[in-house]
């Protein structure tokens, strides 16, 4: 449930509301936009039942929010939320791109990328340490010294590192590297792990799992942001369907339906969402054009002899071109946006 404060309520009395239901036992999440501020209720309906709220002064109504996720819903925080990864900001009008490989094989392969991405227009660097495959033969990633290398290639080019974590072992020797935290599809629903970034405050990339409702999605959301963590950036993926042409079904569908019903930001993974390099572009282009805050994308330097993903991993000469394109249909979009996102001659 939400108590809608009044305009103009005072402080004292957006406290008293706020003490009147920690009194009680139950939790508080405060939001206050320009004009009005919302008291979000965390507990047993009934508890909130009992209480004289409607009668309180500065309070306007006490309305019931039916969905299951309370933090991540636009109820609980009407505003966007904006994450900040070093100078970049998840969430505006301005899309993000993250690139790079889906797995960093080598110092010369990721430190060549992350220079040549950023150039084209990236904003953070993307590369797997360690990588969660379907055969237990396939190439597994290069651990601590795949992380030393994004570090590297973060001190050269200032792009912030997305890297997944797999594991709750692995954290604390990940936070010494890592600016975004990506969870996979295949670990949406792994509540340690996502209790344990929860209790972080570095921003986490929650991808979609392969058959997850958005309901379930945003559940999973709800659990970092429990512990404490409001930095949470959604990652629609794909899902799994009957199609056996793409790797996946890109569900566009969830851009503007998420950002209906919950205030974190979306992106999209084209590259997975497809599963072949010819479709990413189309897809990204349509993923902007849907309203997503940014894309995550494959890029290699040689993707034919890419040790995971290469089938749709964009060249550098193909991602350059996906640049170009999406800037014009954000620019087309948002006008008056980042001189970064400005159509270019």
């Amino acid at each position: 449930m939400i108590v809608v404060m009044k305009e103009g309520a005072s402080r004292e009395q957006v406290d008293n509301v706020v003490q009147l239901l920690k009194n009680k036992g139950l939790g508080v999440h405060l939001s206050q936009g320009e004009e009005k501020t919302i008291v979000g209720i965390i507990g047993p309906k009934e508890r909130v039942r009992e209480l004289p709220m409607e009668a309180m002064p500065g309070v306007e109504k006490v309305v019931a929010v039916s969905n299951p996720f309370k933090l991540a819903s636009r109820a609980f925080h009407p505003q966007d939320t904006l994450v900040q990864v070093g100078d970049q900001i998840i969430g505006g009008a301005d899309p993000v791109i993250i690139a790079g490989p889906c797995s960093v094989e080598s110092r010369e392969q990721i430190l060549e990328t992350a220079e040549r991405v950023k150039a084209a227009g990236a904003t953070l660097l993307r590369g797997g340490a360690f990588k969660p495959r379907s055969s237990p033969y396939s190439f597994q990633g290069l651990g601590e010294k795949g992380l030393q290398y994004l570090a590297e290639a973060r001190e050269k080019t200032g792009l912030p590192i997305v890297t997944e974590i797999m594991e709750i072992e692995a954290l604390d020797m990940m936070l010494q590297y890592v600016d975004v935290f990506q969870i996979g599809a295949r670990n949406m629903q792994n509540y340690p792990l996502l209790k344990a970034v929860g209790r972080t405050q570095t921003p986490v990339l929650l991808k979609r799992g392969l058959s997850a409702t958005m309901e379930e999605w945003l559940m999973a959301a709800e659990y970092i942001l429990a512990e404490g963590n409001p930095n949470v950036i959604l990652c629609e993926r794909g899902i799994r369907t009957f199609e056996t042409y793409t790797r996946n079904t890109l569900d566009l569908n969830a851009v503007p339906v998420v950002q209906y019903l919950s205030h974190l930001p979306v992106i999209v993974d084209p590259s997975h969402g497809v599963g072949h390099w010819r479709y990413v572009t189309p897809m990204a282009r349509a993923a902007i054009a849907a309203g997503a805050n940014g894309l995550i994308v494959e890029v290699h330097p040689n993707p034919k002899e890419a040790l995971s993903d290469g089938e749709q991993s964009l060249t550098l000469e193909n991602f350059e071109q996906m640049v170009r394109e999406v800037k014009l249909i954000s620019q087309a979009l948002n006008p008056v946006g980042d001189p970064l996102y400005a159509a270019k001659p």
